[in-house]
């Protein structure tokens, strides 16, 4: 009991001090099942300026984004774990999209843009977007090294985390967190 008191004063001086860094406070003490596996930088990182682009090869960055809280998930259309993790992302987008949170997909490496629609059209997906990065150089700027990779952006464009390996996006564990970050559940 002791320690959920402290535990409690903490978080609430941090929501003081600075409420950003306390939202991400309590997505950190609300990490079960696969959102245990995200890893939380101390400091958030500057997301990349490298450049990808649409599906229409409108050019983007992920600055485009500022001011939404963003779940990036890199993919390819080879990437079995890539095909399982898909449909929760496109779950989380349908709950939890809107003006303050955005999920975005960003197809990296060589992923033809029909092979891409084909994918998406397989597994039953049509509400997010299929970006391109074709040489990866957002991705290596991003330092994603296998994937999927997932990562979580705050407002400011800035990365509070990212998570290796595939997750279910549509559990409870994930909608805990994510609401902790962008104030969903108050």
């Amino acid at each position: 009991m002791n320690k959920l008191v402290h535990a409690l004063l903490y978080t609430a001086t941090l929501a003081l001090a600075n409420p950003a860094l306390a939202d991400v406070e309590a997505a950190k003490a609300s990490a079960t099942g696969d959102m245990k596996k995200l890893v939380w930088h101390s400091d958030p990182d500057p997301a990349s300026d490298t450049g990808f682009i649409t599906f229409d090869e409108k050019p983007l960055t992920l600055a485009d984004w500022q001011g939404k809280w963003v779940v990036v998930n890199f993919w390819a259309t080879w990437c079995a774990p890539c095909k399982k993790e898909m449909p929760m992302l496109s779950d989380l987008q349908a709950e939890m999209g809107g003006e303050t949170f955005e999920v975005v997909t960003i197809a990296t490496s060589r992923n033809a843009p029909a092979k891409m629609q084909d994918f998406f059209d397989e597994i039953g997906v049509d509400n997010l977007p299929l970006h391109r990065d074709p040489q990866s150089a957002l991705a290596r700027s991003m330092g994603v090294l296998g994937l999927p990779v997932t990562l979580i952006l705050n407002p400011e464009g800035e990365e509070v985390a990212r998570l290796t390996g595939e997750a279910d996006w549509a559990s409870d564990e994930a909608r805990a967190v994510l609401a902790a970050l962008t104030g969903a559940g108050s």
